[in-house]
């Protein structure tokens, strides 16, 4: 599994889930992350997560695919 260390711009309180997937090239349309989510391939912090729009805080660590993001 690759861990990825996401960190928020100063002033930045948190990114979205699809806005994160897609800065991280894990996934490159909509389309991608509505298809993960409606399969239950996302958790944040242990959870199935079903939101693409889902805020992600920093020291949340959300799994997808081969890859686990925390972010800072």
């Amino acid at each position: 599994m690759e861990k990825i260390i996401f960190q928020l711009e100063d002033g930045e309180e948190y990114i979205t889930l699809a806005n994160l997937l897609k800065y991280e090239n894990i996934i490159s349309s909509g389309g991608e992350i509505k298809y993960l989510l409606e399969n239950e391939m996302i958790t944040y912090n242990g959870e199935v997560e079903f939101r693409k729009k889902k805020k992600c805080y920093p020291n949340d660590v959300i799994l997808v695919d081969n890859y686990e993001i925390t972010i800072k």
